[in-house]
């Protein structure tokens, strides 16, 4: 079964229609993570339909939650750029930054940038830490994604000071682990959690960072 194939599948298991033009590109992305894969480790996931509903069905549920308008996007932690692609492909007017430490993976990113044409697309190289030294990266998000990454009150603070006042971060979680981060700080309440694929019992938890003028939500 050709990669299309699955994918309209899963999508239509899901509940969710995909426009040729985007189904496509989706497939160029999944294709070259794949061949990547071989040579540097991109993905753990060999099942093809596990791999497809994580790295591209999981996204494209999310990127409901994202307007279709000029919007800003910090992806920490890129790897194999699955959720950051996915997002991007799903709503091509996102500015998107990939924060992706090795090098190796960062390059990896940056040809997929180039393979799909990707406008307003960027990769940096550094820890989320080192760049939040970088003032432009201060409270200019209006979206922060992470996934795999183990959560605490130290990453929460980081991934908020990237946000702008109302902004969202994204957490993409499998089955374990609360809803609710046990961790979180003054400036950041939960909002909801959304689930993704019901096969990997995968959620979508959205924590928003109040306003400095807005009280804490409960």
């Amino acid at each position: 079964m050709s990669t299309l194939e699955r994918l309209e599948r899963l999508a239509t298991r899901a509940k969710i229609r995909i426009e040729p033009q985007l189904s496509e590109k989706l497939r160029t992305y999944y294709d070259l993570l794949i061949h990547w894969n071989t040579r540097i480790k991109l993905t753990s996931v060999r099942d093809p339909d596990l791999s497809i509903n994580r790295l591209l069905i999981e996204p494209l549920i999310a990127a409901r939650k994202i307007p279709a308008r000029d919007i800003s996007l910090l992806d920490v932690g890129s790897g194999g750029g699955s959720p950051s692609i996915p997002l991007k492909l799903a709503r091509p007017r996102l500015s998107l930054t990939m924060v992706e430490s090795k090098v190796k993976k960062a390059a990896f990113l940056r040809e997929a940038v180039r393979i799909l044409d990707l406008q307003t697309a960027k990769v940096e190289t550094e820890r989320c830490e080192d760049l939040l030294l970088r003032q432009e990266f201060r409270e200019a998000m209006a979206f922060v994604s992470v996934r795999a990454v183990r959560i605490d009150k130290a990453l929460l603070n980081r991934l908020q000071a990237f946000l702008a006042p109302g902004g969202q971060i994204l957490l993409f979680r499998g089955p374990s682990g609360p809803d609710v981060p046990v961790s979180l700080g003054p400036t950041l309440y939960w909002q909801e959690t959304i689930p993704l694929v019901e096969a990997l019992r995968s959620r979508l938890v959205i924590l928003e960072k109040v306003t400095a003028d807005q009280p804490e939500k409960p």
